[in-house]
């Protein structure tokens, strides 16, 4: 089997069913033979290996740990799924204070274990607050963390496939920014449907705006539903897009919808959010942003939201203040 790359893929919380759906999206795409799966509960840990081994991937190194100095000696790529996850009637918010202890020992884990990491995504929630924990704590530059945010946009793609009954591959440009949550801000004006520009749609007898007020509370809400569908977080698509993610990190295809990045420029700044990016071997990069000027004010609402997440965990002394952040991390201005 030709994989992507030798080096080291670490999958955080791999015990669990998303680490363990990433593991073997990592094998099945061919990323890296060598692949560590670490997790603090040893016999979901075990159980995990043995189905992957059964799988007999070729050429497939598999390593697993509960030890975190021994997972990440030597790793050059990090997943992590390894916080709380949400359950019925929770917020993504109510994991924050559990969760930001989880982030902050993770990117101290970093910092010690393997500096030299090329690029790590933290999918854990609220993934925005974990990810820029994660990342002040680690010493990395911002180019080298992302956090999981596409799935708001790949939902809002799918719900307008289904109420316009065309293939999902047929609704194009999706996009859904800022807050990984139910605060994010859902564009219209990027999006097509069959070639036709959704805004020519919207306000008309094929989506009426009330349907489309419904459609994007569905949106921002998706991630409740399958909780209430299946009784627990969702697993199979946070698995394989955060795997995407790390392969275009690795050289693979560049990865195009939004990721969640730290924002440094004017009016968006001191939070990580959902963007414009792409991801490449050489990082993520912030592209221009468009939409009109309804959507950036619910841009800038989510921003508010973030901005009002981060304070607090900065006033549960997680995280030092704003001004203090360059001295905690020289990458981070």
């Amino acid at each position: 089997m030709q994989y992507l790359t030798n080096e080291k893929l670490v999958i955080v919380g791999a015990g669990g069913m998303i680490g363990s759906n990433m593991a073997q999206c990592a094998l099945m795409m061919g990323l890296t033979p060598n692949i560590c799966l670490y997790d603090v509960y040893m016999p979901g840990l075990e159980g995990v290996v043995e189905e992957l081994r059964h799988c007999a991937f070729p050429g497939a190194n598999i390593t697993y740990t509960d030890n975190v100095e021994e997972a990440f000696t030597g790793a050059k790529y990090i997943v992590s799924s390894g916080g709380a996850a949400r359950k019925a009637g929770m917020t993504r918010e109510d994991l924050l204070k559990g969760n930001a202890l989880v982030a902050e020992q993770l990117g101290k884990d970093i910092r010690s274990y393997c500096p030299d990491v090329k690029h790590v995504v933290i999918i854990f929630n609220p993934a925005d607050i974990t990810g820029l924990i994660t990342l002040l704590y680690s010493g990395l530059k911002p180019s080298q963390v992302t956090t999981l945010a596409a799935l708001d946009s790949t939902r809002l793609q799918s719900a307008l496939a289904v109420h316009f009954g065309v293939k999902q591959s047929e609704v194009e440009n999706c996009r859904t920014y800022g807050g990984h949550g139910e605060q994010m801000a859902v564009f219209a004006s990027t999006a097509t449907v069959a070639g036709t520009p959704l805004t020519e749609l919207i306000g008309t007898d094929k989506l009426t705006e009330e349907q489309w007020a419904e459609l994007k509370v569905a949106v921002t809400q998706g991630g409740a539903n399958i909780i209430k569908l299946r009784g627990r977080s969702s697993f199979q698509s946070p698995s394989l897009v955060s795997i995407q993610m790390i392969a275009a990190a690795m050289g693979g295809a560049p990865f195009t919808w939004p990721a969640g990045t730290y924002c440094s420029m004017p009016g968006f700044e001191n939070v990580m959010m959902a963007l414009e990016t792409e991801i490449t071997s050489e990082g993520v990069v912030c592209k221009e942003l468009k939409g009109t000027e309804a959507e950036m004010e619910s841009l800038k609402a989510s921003y508010k939201h973030l901005c009002a997440l981060r304070d607090e965990v900065i006033a549960m002394g997680v995280l030092p203040a704003v001004s203090e952040w360059s001295t905690l991390n020289p990458n981070v201005k």
